[in-house]
């Protein structure tokens, strides 16, 4: 699982990226800057997402050492 996350979490870094370079920088909030726009905070959705799902599951493990 670890490793799934740092792969999805560097595919988002690298939407992110590639996105920031399609932003119309004098008009971002016009045509394609939108979805470049829309793109760049879905994909840091997903890593928020990535990460809590990492640190749940590190909750978890120590829980069940515990036990």
């Amino acid at each position: 699982m670890k490793v799934f996350t740092i792969i999805v979490t560097i595919v988002a870094l690298g939407l992110i990226g590639f996105n920031i370079s399609q932003i119309d920088w004098n008009a971002p909030f016009e045509g394609q800057s939108v979805i470049a726009l829309i793109t760049i905070l879905a994909a840091l959705c997903a890593i928020i997402l990535l990460q809590v799902l990492r640190l749940s599951k590190r909750v978890d493990e120590k829980l069940k050492e515990k036990r």
